[in-house]
């Protein structure tokens, strides 16, 4: 979502009149009430409740199948619903307050599915694989906060084209492999499926500084209350496609020992 100063949710700060009367003259005076705008402060305790909510979804399916039930439909059932939540906030950000907690839950019934599969294939997978997703986010972090990399307009451009490109791709190489039944090139260990899944990385990663720009410049232009949830959510999205990732990677790396 673009920030500019035309956004209609701008519109949506909570104003209160006071009339003041002068000389026969009654001058409006409003003021603005802060607790209504959008703060780095409430987006980073709404990203810490999705992240529990996201771990609490998690550590059911998670025990589920190491009680050796079946978590086929709370794993995948989750994943559609958290996908159908995610294309409804982006058209509908003012939402995000309801939209986004369950978004955070029902992806975190899938997370602890397939981590958990992933950990039965291969021990200690997850661990690795949350340790580099918590790494890649801070280094991140800290080279947009000391302006090491700067997000502009060409930034946006050149990320958003390729994370649109890799989305294609996987949905065509989806829809292929079940009509025609082969198996896709980045499926496998070979290196050249090494090789997509590091570049997958990169993209993902590169959308987190988007994500903290979008929050930056949702503070600094008093976006709604609500935008906080919006742009809580965002990077989650973003976090959780990065760790799928690197289990991704770290499974390649694994099943060729």
């Amino acid at each position: 979502m673009a920030f500019n100063s035309k956004n209609p949710f701008l519109s949506d700060k909570r104003f209160s009149s006071n009339a003041v009367s002068r000389a026969g003259e009654t001058h409006q005076a409003q003021i603005i009430d802060y607790n209504q705008e959008m703060t780095l402060s409430g987006t980073i305790n709404k990203t810490a409740i999705l992240f529990l909510l996201l771990c609490a979804g998690a550590i059911i399916t998670w025990w589920m199948f190491f009680q050796e039930m079946n978590i086929m439909v709370p794993a995948i059932g989750g994943a559609i619903v958290g996908f159908i939540l995610v294309i409804v906030s982006a058209f509908k950000p003012q939402y995000s307050q309801y939209l986004a907690p369950g978004y955070a839950f029902f992806e975190g019934l899938f997370i602890g599915g397939i981590s958990a599969i992933f950990e039965a294939m291969y021990p200690g997978i997850v661990i690795n694989a949350v340790g580099a997703t918590l790494v890649t986010f801070l280094v991140c972090l800290g080279l947009y906060k000391f302006k090491i990399v700067k997000v502009t307009e060409q930034f946006k451009s050149v990320v958003i084209a390729a994370t649109l490109a890799i989305a294609t791709y996987y949905l065509i190489s989806w829809i292929a492999s079940l009509i025609f039944n082969f198996s896709p090139v980045h499926h496998g260990n070979s290196m050249m499926s090494i090789g997509i899944s590091v570049f997958v990385i990169i993209i993902a990663a590169l959308n987190l500084f988007l994500d903290f720009d979008q929050i930056e410049k949702g503070v600094q232009q008093r976006m709604p209350k609500f935008m906080e949830w919006y742009g809580a959510m965002g990077l989650m999205v973003t976090l959780v496609w990065l760790y799928i990732e690197f289990l991704r990677l770290l499974s390649k790396f694994a099943s060729r020992d």
